[in-house]
């Protein structure tokens, strides 16, 4: 069964108009590329990820989105303050546990992180099995697993951390514990540019930021509008290089009809 796009649809228009200022603690390889995709699709990035100003701005932006892809000490108290203060100011807030599973010190960084309780937990098949307790053939940020081989660990971290659960790949999954759905589209060069993910994640963080009530529908809003673009773009692309300027040529130029008639999601 395909869901009502009606909703999917006006959070998109709703993202677009609002312009939600998005606060991105992000590895140093995404930093540049999440920024410009943000701003593409209508939000407003900002970088922030020091101690001495994370909590601070995490108070004020609409949404924090926090990326473990290159942790070091101090951007780890960075992201700790900015959740923290997230928390206390009722806004939302997304964790990207990138390769989570690679070292003992990623794995302790995570395990802090998710007691900081984030709206919604993004990652790809191989990090949300492993989140999960179970084993992932993973190697580094990539995944050795599919997707729907990680659906179940979705479902049950969703219920465990009370947050929306988003795996995504060839065909992505969304579940808060107990109503799922899958998100098709996207192009098989994805994978092939460094900070896609990353990038969806940030955009994941402006859905949230204004439908912060919808964390659930905010979140397949975010990952359809990635999903429609990313198969659009393919169309014109020649390979990764061209593949990036189709992808933020047309999430700049995306329209509500041209989503809502591209946009394949179906409940589960």
């Amino acid at each position: 069964m395909t869901t009502n796009l009606t909703h999917t649809t006006d959070l998109f228009e709703r993202m677009r108009a609002t312009t939600p200022l998005v606060q991105c603690i992000t590895n140093y390889v995404a930093m540049n590329y999440a920024a410009n995709v943000l701003l593409a699709a209508g939000a407003s990035p900002a970088m922030v990820h020091t101690p001495e100003e994370s909590g601070e701005f995490a108070a004020i932006a609409g949404a924090l989105t926090v990326n473990i892809g290159t942790l070091s000490p101090n951007w780890v108290n960075g992201m700790t303050a900015a959740a923290q203060s997230a928390n206390a100011a009722g806004k939302p807030w997304v964790l990207d546990p990138v390769a989570h599973f690679a070292t003992q010190y990623r794995r302790d960084v995570v395990a802090d992180l998710l007691k900081l309780n984030p709206t919604v937990i993004r990652g790809n098949a191989s990090e949300i099995i492993a989140l999960g307790g179970g084993q992932s053939a993973g190697q580094g940020v990539d995944s050795g697993d599919p997707v729907e081989q990680a659906e179940e660990a979705a479902r049950a971290l969703a219920t465990k951390q009370k947050a929306i659960v988003a795996v995504t790949g060839e065909v992505d999954f969304v579940t808060d514990g107990m109503q799922s759905v899958r998100i098709a589209g996207g192009s098989d060069l994805m994978p092939k540019i460094t900070a896609m993910g990353c990038a969806l994640t940030a955009l994941t963080g402006a859905y949230v930021a204004i439908a912060s009530d919808l964390p659930f529908e905010a979140t397949i809003a975010a990952l359809a509008n990635f999903a429609v673009v990313g198969e659009i773009a393919a169309k014109s692309a020649h390979g990764p290089a061209s593949f990036m300027t189709a992808f933020v040529d047309g999430l700049h130029n995306l329209d509500a009809a041209t989503f809502k008639a591209n946009a394949r999601i179906t409940a589960q």
